[in-house]
């Protein structure tokens, strides 16, 4: 999809497209490079539920974008077919990082670990993820 060695810029413009989360989750590319990359946001009212706490679906589109950029810097066009995800805590923080790190690579398949903390360093959640990479 892009090339592994493109400027940050150019994937942050890339992964504009990705409009619910970039545009309502307000999430921001940090870093990225093949089989990895890191996003985050700055946690705001909007990603609240009833109870005061970050929304799953938040903390879950962001490990999900993170992931849609690490599993297509340097490869063919892929997508996530299965994904799983564990919440850990609450967060305490002012913010949510996620980082996704490559499992394993393969030609079709590739299997992915998504981290998800605070700015505080609280283990927030962890999704695993397996995609499909179109050959």
């Amino acid at each position: 999809m892009l090339d592994e060695n493109c400027p940050i810029e150019e994937v942050r413009e890339m992964f504009a497209g990705d409009r619910f989360a970039t545009e309502a989750c307000k999430c921001r590319v940090v870093e990225a490079a093949r089989g990895h990359a890191v996003c985050e946001f700055d946690i705001e009212d909007v990603h609240l539920n009833a109870m005061g706490n970050v929304m799953g679906g938040a903390i879950f589109t962001l490990a999900d974008f993170t992931l849609a950029i690490a599993c297509n810097m340097g490869e063919e066009p892929t997508m996530g077919v299965s994904n799983s995800i564990q919440f850990f805590n609450a967060s305490r923080g002012k913010k949510l990082i996620a980082t996704c790190n490559v499992d394993k690579s393969g030609r079709t398949l590739g299997f992915y670990t998504v981290d998800v903390v605070d700015d505080q360093g609280v283990s927030v959640a962890k999704m695993t993820a397996t995609c499909f990479r179109r050959s």
